[in-house]
């Protein structure tokens, strides 16, 4: 058996904030700021948590209802400042690195798909650490936000695969979400934004409780 006949899955699409990046504490305090900046009520650590993974203008406007149309360009830009004020203070989750390594040695393709700003994500995959790590990435900002399925669309349609050949992994349900949608299997992670309880219905094939432990079930089941 070749090693491309025995993967389940040729394209693992990874989100980044939460589930390969440690930066939900961050966003959460970057949100909070932000509206706090713009004299809107500022939401609780769950809120703010809860739309992470989300495109920022839809995030910002979700996280502080409060706050009129007519403000949602200064508060997105109020939430840029404090983000890049602590942006290279982040780092990877212990584990990915190797994990991402192991998965290229085992010839899968490597995906991002994120919220994140095409600009924000280029800053961080330009680090030596990352460079050629992956095959192709997608950002909210252009194509859409999730759930909707488009960033996955889109990815498959530039390796011509059909869905049940992407993987889609995630620490929120909105990434959860975007694979049901897009017709893909998903992993979720449970330490992340979300509260990894919620994800019941979205049906992903596994939890992982840790990144050792997200590593060791792709590399005997994906």
């Amino acid at each position: 058996m070749t090693a491309a006949s025995s993967r389940r899955f040729d394209l693992i699409a990874f989100d980044w904030d939460g589930t390969l990046f440690d930066s939900t504490q961050l966003i959460v305090r970057c949100i909070q700021e932000a509206v706090r900046d713009v004299g809107g009520a500022v939401p609780s650590p769950e809120a703010a948590a809860w739309v992470i993974g989300m495109a920022l203008p839809q995030a910002l406007a979700r996280a502080a209802p409060d706050v009129p149309p007519s403000q949602y360009a200064e508060l997105a830009n109020r939430y840029r400042v404090h983000y890049a004020q602590h942006q290279d203070d982040l780092s990877l989750f212990d584990g990915v690195l190797p994990m991402l390594a192991h998965l290229k040695a085992s010839g899968h393709l490597l995906a991002v798909a994120t919220g994140k700003s095409r600009r924000g994500l280029n800053h961080v995959l330009a680090t030596a650490q990352l460079k050629g790590v992956f095959d192709a990435s997608r950002t909210a900002d252009e194509t859409a936000g999730k759930p909707d399925p488009l960033m996955l669309h889109e990815l498959m349609a530039e390796f011509d695969l059909p869905p049940e050949r992407v993987l889609m992994v995630g620490d929120t349900t909105h990434d959860l979400e975007m694979a049901r949608n897009a017709v893909c299997a998903s992993v979720g992670v449970a330490y992340g934004a979300h509260d990894s309880e919620g994800f019941a219905p979205l049906a992903p094939l596994f939890v992982a409780p840790t990144v050792a432990r997200l590593d060791a079930w792709l590399s005997e089941h994906a």
